[in-house]
């Protein structure tokens, strides 16, 4: 039952609470009826299939292609198969087989900015606004990406205490240093932003 944010937005807490309950259960009955399970991170796709215990890898039959995913046993019909919701890298996608049991399937996104409603296409959607990303440490990222971090979340720290940003302090001591090294110049007039 898709609704507008509109009727959302009109909603008191509680029947937001409510709906949000049964959209959940709704979405979870959805996914569990599928052949399969799978998890998301930004970059990739994990997906896991069951197959009949005892299976070899030479009785599968797994076509992976930059739009279109099919895993089944050979000389019967796929078990899962479609044109996936979004594009992968085929390079860096694999799958293995684990305990001659599940097919372990690693998809590898091209647009790694985005989260997947669902794997195929035809298969039910989930809200992908509601995805909560898993926690990461800043002690986890290079210290390039560390370093962007950290000034980003200072320079919001700044402005939600209406203090100045890491960028206009660098301005006003670059040009505090100015005006210390040149005294001559009269700056009473400088309109400085």
């Amino acid at each position: 039952m898709s609704t507008t944010s509109d009727d959302y937005d009109s909603l008191g807490k509680e029947e937001r609470e409510a709906r949000d309950k049964a959209d959940r259960e709704r979405e979870a009955a959805e996914q569990a009826a599928l052949p399969y399970t799978w998890k998301q991170q930004l970059s990739d796709v994990d997906i896991e299939i069951p197959v009949p215990k005892g299976t070899r890898s030479r009785q599968l039959d797994v076509v992976i292609h930059k739009k279109k995913l099919s895993v089944g046993l050979k000389g019967q019909e796929p078990i899962m198969a479609g044109g996936l919701c979004k594009e992968i890298k085929v390079e860096d996608s694999a799958w293995t087989l684990e305990d001659q049991q599940t097919v372990l399937v690693h998809l590898e996104k091209l647009n790694q900015q985005q989260w997947w409603e669902n794997v195929l296409t035809h298969h039910p959607k989930i809200d992908t606004k509601k995805i909560v990303p898993q926690d990461s440490r800043l002690s986890d990222l290079d210290a390039e990406t560390r370093a962007m971090v950290e000034k980003m979340m200072f320079d919001n720290q700044q402005k939600q205490m209406g203090k100045p940003t890491s960028d206009e302090i660098k301005k006003t001591e670059a040009i505090r240093k100015f005006q210390q090294a040149h005294p001559e110049l009269d700056f009473s007039n400088a309109k400085i932003s």
